[in-house]
């Protein structure tokens, strides 16, 4: 193991791996003992969806994880590098190691950073990454995207396909580089078949170590609803979309897919049920909310997510259930419960 200051100036920490290609037909589910493990590449490892699938994976495979955020500790026989993907380092990854499948979850969220930031981040960056796929021979892509890339309006059907329109950068900018990101993962999905790559649309994931927007929401005392406004809204336990990852990168079916549970549940009552308690906002006129959160700098609440917040947007996770035999295991409740027990607890 070694420490080392990479072409572009990164600090890089480094475990040696060894892989081989797989056989024709995909990656395997398993790996005999005595067998060489294939190498993976796991992208934001130091998220709590990422450390998840990690510990599904690591028995199997072997893991080499990249966060530009920072350097990821690792167990025995892994290799963790904190870098950018547009640096000049990044490539030094795919020079070290035989990367033959990678799994990108490493996306800045919508209230992290400035929108040049995230877009550099989350476009340019993902778009280094596939060529170098192409580049190394990589043989198998997973993409997190997200529902945003819908977009909340009043005019959304009362499920979402896969083929519903991608409205989200129509009614916000600040939500231009999700959808440019899945744009970018769909022309190298239908351009470069040879990548197999898997898009996942998950609806709000939530639960332990889960720091997304509507997370920090559902762990404050107090949350924000708009005065009239009560939308339905799903959810996804983090360990159900560990699992969801987990099975579209061994069954390897490329695509664009949701990933939804059957259950929805409105807005305030889901702020009841996780301990919050409501705090009324105005909602009329239109520009009042977004300048209160504006004033207010909420991370849990920012105005270009309000939208989300006022009217439904509710995924058909059929198609990924019927491909995969997704079998969600955790309630609404459970996702809940952890928020309640949490504040309870005077944890949060």
């Amino acid at each position: 193991m070694d420490i080392r200051i990479s072409e572009g100036g990164d600090m890089q920490h480094m475990d040696s791996a060894v892989g081989v290609l797989p056989e024709a037909g995909g990656l395997p589910a398993g790996v005999r003992v005595g067998e060489k493990r294939p190498q993976v590449l796991v992208t934001g490892a130091g998220g709590a969806l990422a450390q998840m699938v990690i510990s599904l994976l690591k028995d199997r495979y072997q893991l080499v994880l990249v966060d530009f955020r920072r350097r990821v500790r690792i167990d025995e026989g892994m290799a963790s590098y904190q870098v950018e993907y547009n640096k000049r380092g990044f490539e030094d990854i795919f020079r070290r190691h035989k990367i033959e499948a990678v799994i990108h979850l490493g996306r800045m969220g919508v209230y992290e950073s400035t929108h040049r930031y995230r877009y550099n981040q989350n476009v340019l960056g993902t778009k280094r990454l596939l060529d170098l796929c192409l580049k190394y021979g990589v043989h198998q892509v997973v993409v997190l995207s997200t529902y945003f890339v819908y977009g909340a309006s009043p005019y959304n059907p009362a499920l979402l396909s896969e083929e519903a329109p991608l409205k989200a950068s129509e009614l916000t900018m600040d939500l231009v580089d999700s959808v440019e990101l899945e744009n970018l993962a769909s022309i190298y999905l239908w351009k470069h078949p040879e990548l197999n790559i898997t898009i996942l649309r998950p609806t709000n994931i939530a639960g332990p170590g889960v720091l997304n927007s509507l997370s920090l929401m559902l762990s404050r005392k107090f949350a924000p609803a708009l005065l009239g406004f009560s939308p339905m809204m799903q959810f996804i336990h983090v360990e159900d979309m560990a699992d969801a990852i987990v099975l579209a990168f061994e069954k390897n079916v490329p695509g664009i897919y949701n990933v939804a549970a059957n259950d929805w549940v409105a807005f305030r009552e889901a702020l009841v049920q996780c301990g919050c308690t409501p705090v009324p906002v105005p909602s009329v006129p239109e520009n009042l909310p977004r300048r209160i959160s504006r004033a207010l700098g909420w991370k849990a609440w920012p105005a270009y997510l309000l939208n989300y917040y006022k009217y439904p947007v509710i995924l058909d996770g059929s198609l990924f259930k019927s491909t995969f035999g997704f079998k969600p295991k955790r309630s609404l409740a459970d996702i809940f419960a952890h928020y309640r027990e949490k504040k309870e607890m005077g944890i949060l």
